[in-house]
């Protein structure tokens, strides 16, 4: 009986042979082997690896290819050369088993295939495949199971003499006969156990054989793959390859002496069992000798394979890792690329709003205008000892050129210019005051005509800029501060070593009219800078330039001798030009050149002025020594000479018209707005206008369409010496002639939507002034008009005559063109002139006897404050918004009742009357915690954005934007002197100067957020902090004088009474008063509840005014009821009407239709259909109802939803 293991093998390998041996023929997959096949050979079989293949015919055995044939893989070749290998070493083997081959292949074919089947075998180098191998191995282990069986039945009876054997061992060892004879029987089991135990060995070794042939063949197809190309293997693959070859031909030895075994007789193999000639269990000992080498060499392979292609991978990491730096790098550039384009249309649009002049296109007018730059009037000040030490000396930072007027100061500047630009590396950077121009006669312009120059230049220099920029944006360069604004960011300039230095020049210092002393200062406390500044000798002029260190004077008149050779040089030029219009002969030339030299007294201008009046048309050549000699010499008396010739001429009435007005205005007006001014121009064609102009002696000059006086020196003439002539009823009369005239013009210019824009929430940046401007003749006077009634002196306490004809034509005006006026302002971009026109109004009123007239004014200037924003970005706001927002008794609205729009079929409620809120300042990004005001006017206010910003509380407009802060800032405070004082979350007091913005002090010492600052009337400073303490504090030094200490929770109100105590309100729901000396607490209130305000009535120090109540330093508390805030849910809107995603209008399809002041901006919306219902942060619910739109919902229908308003608590 067989023992069940073998049954196992047997069961499994009839499974193998059925599932690899016996399949079909039909679709083989071919292999071809070494040999060359015999012309009758069968087909050649497939050779898949032993236990894989299917294609194996069960009934033939074929010979293979041609061994020359190359072989499809590793294993095959491997498989062929271990043949070889076995053919040398044991040669009796392969012999014997390509024999029984042999005979396998007789069996099958006819008798002469079989002979030349015979014939190749023994002539040719044939081997077997592998599927040949494993079949022929499985048919032996057929042939030889029943004697396997017998076998293993004797062995099963052998095993039991085995265990008596260990007895009779015990028993016979001490009787030495019986002994002898046990050892011959003991020998005889021996012998006859072998071949059992032979065979066992023998069946159970060929089935591990046939396993370990499937293995080694699938593991030489993964580890030798011959298409692969690494050259760093080649060593080890090798070495691995050998000792796979070798268990190869091990395996295959096994295999063949197993088929040679089994194709015995069964005594031969009893016999060769007997004497264990085979040796069937060293065979298979060796086997896994050699397969314990392969796998060994198989770890080092792998070991080294894998850290090769860990470093490989490593390396491709490395380079894709480049590659995504390259990649990063890219998309980084591609970002700054666009962050580039981004910050230069930020750049572009700062530069749009610093811009006010381009000096370099002011030099050139300049030049064209006085006839061109000429060498020789200015060659000699390049060789000046104090323009050559000033050049060349670093320590020579100021040069001052002074001289009276028309000495040529600036066509010198304009030659110094020249010269210094001949260098690229120098820096340089020049300005041309204009007292004539309001653009070109003030500080501020100045600066920023200098700024803009430099930038231009050296771009990066804009960043100074753009620190303070992009907070204001365009009100940056307006309001009350702007100068100390422009002076920090010049000083920051002036300070970048880029500019290390640079020049500065500004020419007609003098005709600097505003903050010229401030324009001094600058220039006097600038030390990184070189400046060369021109202007007259004016005392306050040399007093401020005096306190410069190492400043040059050069005085023109001092230089008599030199400005005379340039102005020679100069009449030359202009007798020369006379000569080719005029075809002077010599005599005549010479004379006019004597005449000039003569009496030209070192003044350019006199020479200009002559040489123009000799140039005119009506001048003949036979008159010109007449007309000349008609010039007396010196400026002044030439221009009185200029005044008679005006006087005798026919449009002397006009002319002396035209000149009072010019010597009046506040700026130059164009042509067109003279012709509105002056009536006697009306009905005149703009030739003729030029024409008379130029009639005015040489006092103007036409630019640009603009008149200006052709010298400052030619208007102060006309004002200080000639003003009975032109202004023969005085200064003031000349005003009110304008301030009536202004008014005029606006009432019969004005009407409703002037430039036909038609949609009322068309953008003001879109706006194209048209080519026929309707606006052209009444700018001027739009924005002027109000100054010159000031100017008038008309109302006044004592009253005049005129008053009543001002007052109805005032009113005249309030009544039908308020608005149309307000829209000509946001046309021309001056709402905020605007504003200052109407508080100027309103202060000159003050004193008229006309109530109504005051209301009026009151009224119109509550209703700019309030509107200006929407009417600012869109005109025709006025005519929508700001009639819809305004209280429904303002005076304007009702006036103004005729133009509310018609498609509001449903108003929102408003207040009656205007309430307590005169301004909306916005510009802060987060909550604001904290406001105070000055005693002049403005507002600081502290936001969770963690600045501080001051306003102008008349404009609105933001002034100062203070930053510093690194976190929320809940409390500010002014002191008498104008600083401010700041406290933090940061755990800090600042200190700030509210007129440049700079900070002084930083007071730190709290160790917790700072919930109050107060100044005292002595400068101190208190601060109240999270951290339960007060502080006190020396504004001057930042030290601190005092901590109080008492309270038990933060403190978050402090103030200072006049005579020297220091209240304090804490949340631990007290109040404590200090004496701000020794830090004594005084008193303690227990007022049972918070007090976030507190201040001493600046009456009664004993009276402390909080948030809450009046506290009487002997009455109790009482409460009071917190306000409670209504608003609604979120918008949904599907019909045409809808809120703009900043909630700053009403939209209709897309365009803005309906601006909604800042109290009126939504916290949640509902639109329905043309019902607009809108929640404000105020607590406001207001609902809006316009013209129907085709399907929209009914407003009833609206209410009645289930999605109508839902309170909430804001």
């Amino acid at each position: 009986m067989a023992p069940p293991w073998w049954e196992k093998v047997k069961n499994r390998i009839k499974k193998r042979r059925q599932t690899s041996i016996l399949e079909p023929t039909s679709n083989p997959t071919s292999i071809p082997s070494r040999t060359t096949p015999s012309p009758t050979s069968s087909q050649p079989i497939a050779e898949p690896a032993p236990g894989t293949s299917s294609q194996l015919p069960a009934s033939k055995l074929s010979l293979g290819a041609d061994k020359d044939s190359q072989l499809p893989n590793p294993q095959e070749r491997l498989w062929h050369e271990a043949y070889d290998d076995l053919e040398k070493n044991e040669p009796k083997v392969t012999q014997a088993f390509e024999k029984i081959i042999a005979a396998k292949l007789g069996q099958n074919e006819p008798s002469t295939q079989l002979d030349q089947a015979a014939e190749h075998v023994i002539t040719a180098s044939w081997k077997p495949t592998t599927v040949q191998m494993h079949k022929l191995v499985l048919d032996g282990l057929d042939r030889t199971e029943k004697t396997a069986s017998v076998k293993q039945g004797l062995g099963n009876v052998l095993q039991a003499v085995q265990t008596a054997r260990v007895l009779m061992n015990s028993a016979v060892q001490f009787v030495p006969q019986a002994a002898v004879a046990w050892a011959g029987v003991c020998l005889g089991l021996e012998v006859l156990s072998n071949p059992i135990a032979e065979d066992r060995e023998n069946r159970e070794g060929i089935i591990y054989v046939l396993s370990r042939m499937e293995w080694y063949w699938n593991l030489a197809s993964l580890l030798l793959d011959e298409n692969s190309n690494e050259q760093s293997f080649a060593g080890l693959r090798s070495q691995l390859e050998k000792n796979i070859r070798q268990v190869y031909e091990k395996l295959l030895s096994y295999q063949l002496k197993s088929i040679c075994l089994y194709d015995r007789h069964w005594l031969a193999t009893i016999s060769r069992d007997a004497l264990k000639v085979d040796g069937w269990a060293d065979q298979l000992s060796k086997i896994k000798e050699v397969e314990a080498a392969v796998q060994r060499d198989m770890e080092q392979y792998n070991t080294e394979k894998a850290t090769i292609w860990l470093g490989r991978l490593a390396d491709t990491a490395s380079a894709m890792e480049k590659s995504l730096q390259d990649i990063h790098l890219t998309i980084q550039n591609q970002a700054l690329q666009q962050e580039r384009r981004f910050q230069d249309d930020k750049d572009n649009q700062c530069l749009h709003d610093l811009f006010v002049t381009d000096p370099r296109k002011d030099k050139k007018r300049i030049e064209e205008t006085k006839g061109g730059l000429l060498e020789g009037s200015y060659s000699w000040i390049l060789e000046h000892d104090h323009f050559i030490r000033f050049r060349n000396d670093r320590q020579s930072r100021l040069l001052w050129i002074k001289g009276d007027p028309g000495k040529g100061k600036t066509m010198l500047l304009c030659g110094i210019i020249d010269k210094i630009e001949q260098n690229p590396s120098d820096l340089l950077s020049y300005f041309f005051c204009q007292a004539t121009s309001n653009e070109l006669d003030n500080a501020i312009s100045v600066m920023r005509g200098l700024i803009y120059n430099l930038i231009d230049q050296d771009p990066s220099l804009i960043k100074h800029v753009r620190k303070k920029y992009d907070d204001k944006r365009e009100k940056l360069f307006t309001g009350a501060n702007v100068w100390y604004e422009i002076r920090d960011i010049a000083t920051a300039i002036f300070e970048d070593p880029s500019l290390k230095d640079a020049t500065i020049i500004i020419d007609a210092l003098d005709e600097c009219n505003t903050d010229r002393e401030l324009l001094l200062d600058l220039i006097v406390n600038s030390s990184t800078v070189k400046w060369i500044i021109s202007s007259r000798n004016w005392s306050d002029i040399e007093a401020k330039l005096n306190n410069a260190k190492q400043m040059d004077k050069l005085h023109l008149e001092i230089n008599q001798d030199a400005v005379a050779r340039a102005v020679n040089f100069y009449i030359e030029y202009k007798v020369d030009q006379l000569e080719k219009s005029k075809k002077y002969d010599e005599k005549t030339k010479d004379a006019v050149r004597h005449y000039l030299t003569s009496n030209a007294d070192g003044t350019f201008l006199w020479v200009a002025l002559v040489c123009h009046q000799l140039a005119d048309q009506k001048v003949q050549k036979r008159h010109t020594i007449g007309t000349l000699r008609s010039f007396p010499p010196g400026l002044n008396a030439l221009y009185k000479r200029m005044i008679e010739q005006i006087s005798e001429s026919k449009d002397a009435e006009v002319c002396r018209e035209i000149l009072a007005l010019v010597s009046t205005v506040y700026q130059p007006v164009s042509v067109d707005e003279l012709k509105g001014l002056v009536l006697s121009l009306k009905d005149l064609g703009q030739d003729e206008v030029q024409e008379i102009i130029a009639s005015c002696g040489s006092f103007l000059t036409l630019r640009e369409g603009s008149i200006f006086f052709v010298h400052q020196s030619a208007k102060d003439f006309l004002l200080e010496n000639a003003s009975d002539e032109i202004l023969c009823s005085g200064i003031q009369h000349q005003h009110g002639e304008i301030f009536a005239r202004s008014l005029d013009l606006l009432y019969n210019t004005l009407r409703r939507d002037i430039y036909d824009l038609r949609n009322p929430g068309f953008p003001v940046e879109k706006v194209k002034t048209p080519a026929s401007d309707p606006l052209a003749s009444i700018r001027y006077s739009c924005i002027f008009w109000v100054d010159h009634l000031q100017d008038s002196g008309v109302v006044t306490k004592a009253g005049m005559s005129k008053e009543s004809e001002f007052t109805s034509s005032i009113l005249k005006f309030l009544r039908n063109n308020y608005l149309q006026w307000l829209e000509a302002l946001s046309l021309m971009r001056n709402i905020p002139e605007g504003v200052k026109a109407i508080e100027k109004l309103e202060k000159t009123l003050i004193e008229t006897n006309s109530q109504e007239l005051q209301s009026l004014v009151k009224d119109a200037r509550r209703f700019i404050l309030s509107q200006k924003g929407g009417i600012e970005v869109a005109p025709l706001q006025v005519y929508t918004s700001a009639l819809i927002f305004s209280p429904t008794k303002s005076l304007i609205r009702r006036l103004f009742n005729r133009e509310y729009p018609s498609w509001i079929k449903l108003a929102p409620k408003v207040e009656a009357d205007w309430n307590a809120c005169l301004q909306t300042l916005e510009g802060h990004t987060g909550s604001v915690w904290s406001v105070a005001f000055s005693a002049d006017g403005r507002v600081a206010s502290g936001s969770s954005d963690s600045t501080v910003k001051l306003w102008d509380a008349g404009s609105g407009s933001c002034l100062q934007t203070l930053e510093g802060h690194t976190g929320p800032v809940w409390s500010v405070a002014f002191s008498a002197d104008g600083r401010v004082a700041s406290g933090s979350y940061d755990d800090t007091v600042k200190l700030w100067d509210a007129g440049s913005g700079s900070c002084l002090q930083t007071l730190e010492g709290h160790t917790g957020s700072v919930y109050s600052v107060a100044f005292s009337a002595d400068g101190r400073v208190a601060s109240g902090s999270y951290d339960d303490a007060v502080k006190l504090w020396d504004a001057g030094s930042g030290s601190c004088l005092q901590t109080l200490e008492g309270h038990t929770g933060s403190v978050w109100s402090v103030a200072f009474s006049a005579d020297g105590r220091v209240a304090s309100g804490s949340s631990d729901r007290t109040v404590k008063l200090w004496d701000a000396s020794s830090g004594v607490c005084l008193q303690t209130l227990d007022v049972n509840r918070i007090i976030n305000y507190i201040s001493f009535d600046p009456d009664n120090s004993s009276h402390l005014l909080t948030d809450a109540d009046d506290i009487f330093l002997t009455s109790s508390l009482t409460d009071l009821m917190p306000s409670t805030r209504i608003a609604l849910s979120n918008a949904y809107n599907q019909h045409r009407y809808s809120i703009s995603a900043n909630r700053v209008w009403i939209v209709q399809n897309g365009n803005n239709l309906i601006w909604l002041p800042p109290e009126c901006r939504p916290v949640a919306s509902r639109v329905a259909g043309s019902t607009i219902v809108i929640g404000s942060r105020s607590g406001r619910v207001l609902v809006i109802r316009l013209a129907t739109a085709v399907g929209a919902s009914p407003y009833d229908e609206f209410l009645s939803s289930s999605e109508a308003v839902h309170p909430a608590i804001f």
